[in-house]
């Protein structure tokens, strides 16, 4: 049974899509590259095409890709607000070649990793959570306990007004 569900989950990972484009900026940004991946958009007035590059940023999780590098990357892997994409391979470096460099991580070990990243938030709000569970219930107690000292102290007033009678 667990391993249909984690051969669905891999299947639900799978990337289809795949785009490539150049580095146009790298080194600015940790783990971050802007790619500018080529496009053309079709002016219905003048009958005709042009060019309409677009440019991302993606993550490069080791810091592997350099100015210049053809890459394909794949969208579908957020890793923040304006990444949206990851690198899967290096097509022709610019300078430096490809063995020199950090290698670039499969998508299975991007997928453990994060997966091992979100199990560890997991753990830490169930801590946290606990944590202020207890500091709810050491409260309620400190509560109780001003609480009873207030009336034990209300009773022997009590008391002692009624044995001075």
């Amino acid at each position: 049974m667990a391993s249909t569900i984690a051969a669905a989950t891999k299947v639900s990972r799978t990337m289809f899509r795949e785009l490539h484009g150049v580095v146009v900026t790298s080194g600015l940004i940790d783990k971050t590259v802007k790619v500018r991946v080529g496009g053309q958009k079709f002016n219905k007035y003048l009958q005709k095409h042009f060019d309409d590059p677009k440019q991302f940023l993606v993550h490069d999780p080791n810091n592997s890709l350099r100015t210049g590098d053809v890459v394909a990357i794949m969208p579908g892997f957020i890793t923040s607000k304006s990444k949206r994409h990851v690198v899967k391979h290096i097509i022709a470096p610019s300078d430096t070649p490809i063995e020199a460099r950090p290698p670039i991580p499969s998508l299975d070990e991007l997928w453990d990793a994060k997966d091992a990243q979100m199990a560890a938030k997991k753990e830490r709000k169930v801590l946290r959570e606990k944590i202020e569970a207890a500091e709810k219930a050491i409260e309620l107690a400190e509560r109780t306990v001003r609480h009873a000292e207030r009336e034990i102290a209300l009773r022997e007033k009590i008391i002692s007004l009624q044995q001075v009678d």
